[in-house]
């Protein structure tokens, strides 16, 4: 497979410099992408520039992985407003090892190929390099007018950033520089890869290795991704979309890709997946002919949640998603953990009832009515049960005085109780 091709086709080149579909074609090529560990997980923005590497070792080429240990000591100020908190060596060590683990799915890491991925950390090369060493070693090549120039310099000076560019983020490319100064003579890394805002630091490395090993270095980015709407991909009114499930739950990450919009499942289908190109034309013609079925987003959901999860969490999430909008039984939705039980009836009315009462006993009627209003009076909802349209757990509430008691509870504290088709309503005994 030729790189450049698949990236292409995929939607994922922005800018490429001139000669380096040449050296790819020659021989087998070392790059490598930074990856800023100011968490302990991936979220999903990170997952194109990963992807970038997956296709890349897919090619037969070698990828790195660079977690900026030192580098996320300083913050980058590329696409940033503000200057980002600092972090100490410990949390860093914390998150490396994190994203290490959440990398081996993508990346082939421990088989015996001569292009196996590794992972580098450039805390490991910048922590007994003085400042004094740097400055005379490395600072002398690259000039304050070369560094000023850059876009992600302009924007933070001409206003975008409340207090300005401070020293210290404004060395950032030049560590960056140098992450790719060593990693090609260490590691024989030609070329660097990386989102579209980070070209002026990527160019200052190939700058950099250029003024002073006399050596060639090339550069390819992806576009930053977005919505069709716009909107900043990634990003929901919770916050991130994490790949690691204690943030974010593997229904909920399941549910957002499943929800994104016709155009932007055409899009994400070729960044996100390895699918092949007839593969994917051929259910983006599916697709067109029958919209409804959203074959595009169910696709795309089960691929990406079986790549970052697994495929049994996969089946979970689908499963899950039956409890809401299907016909599943009882005993799905018993199969539930308090995660995805909450992830998946988020939004709904919830009511709390007394658990000591529950030991005891309660009424249908008295409990939701009286101790929960899910029903107006007791009236209505004898009315609603003897119409078969009461449930309590996905069964059928046979009669409206039948008693409620703690054996009943999901999980040990939660009833679900649904009136009609669609409304539902969460209870949950304290």
């Amino acid at each position: 497979m030729n790189f450049v091709e698949e990236l292409t086709w995929r939607g994922m080149v922005h800018t490429i410099m001139p000669g380096t579909e040449e050296l790819l074609a020659k021989e087998q090529v070392t790059a490598y992408l930074g990856i800023d560990p100011t968490a302990d997980s991936l979220h999903i923005g990170h997952l194109c520039g990963v992807m970038m590497l997956r296709h890349f070792q897919r090619c037969g080429h070698k990828p790195l992985a660079l977690v900026g240990g030192a580098t996320g000591m300083i913050g980058d100020p590329s696409g940033k407003s503000a200057e980002r908190n600092l972090l100490n060596e410990e949390t860093l060590r914390h998150n490396v090892s994190c994203i290490q683990k959440q990398l081996a799915k993508f990346l082939d890491f421990d088989s015996d190929a001569a292009n196996k991925a590794e992972l580098v950390n450039n805390y490991d090369w910048m922590k007994d390099y003085t400042f004094l060493d740097f400055a005379r070693e490395i600072g002398k090549h690259i000039t304050v007018n070369y560094m000023m120039a850059k876009d992600s310099v302009q924007k933070r000076l001409n206003g975008e950033a409340r207090d300005g560019l401070s020293f210290t983020e404004f060395t950032y490319q030049l560590l960056q520089g140098y992450d790719f100064l060593y990693l090609w003579e260490n590691k024989n890394c030609k070329l660097q890869l990386g989102g579209s805002d980070q070209w002026g630091n990527i160019t200052t490395g190939t700058e950099l290795i250029r003024r002073t090993k006399g050596g060639e270095a090339f550069a390819l980015t992806c576009p930053l991704i977005t919505k069709a709407d716009g909107g900043k991909f990634g990003k929901t009114e919770s916050g991130n979309i994490w790949l690691d499930p204690r943030y974010t739950s593997p229904y909920k990450f399941y549910q957002f890709w499943l929800n994104v919009s016709d155009e932007d499942a055409a899009k994400y289908i070729k960044i996100f997946t390895s699918l092949s190109k007839e593969e994917i034309e051929g259910l983006i013609a599916e697709h067109t002919e029958a919209p409804h079925l959203r074959v595009l987003q169910k696709r795309l959901a089960k691929e990406v949640t079986c790549m970052v999860h697994s495929e049994e969490d996969y089946n979970a999430a689908v499963e899950a998603s039956g409890i809401l909008f299907g016909n599943a039984t009882s005993d799905a939705l018993k199969k539930l953990d308090e995660q995805t039980l909450l992830a998946v009836f988020e939004g709904v009315p919830q009511f709390e009832v007394s658990k000591e009462a529950l030991a005891e006993g309660v009424k249908a009627v008295d409990l939701f009515v009286d101790n929960a209003a899910i029903f107006a009076s007791k009236g209505e909802m004898r009315k609603l049960v003897q119409g078969g349209g009461v449930s309590l757990n996905k069964e059928k509430l046979t009669a409206f005085d039948q008693v409620i008691t703690t054996t009943d509870l999901l999980d040990e504290k939660y009833l679900l109780v649904q009136r009609g088709k669609k409304n539902y309503y969460l209870v949950i005994a304290k």
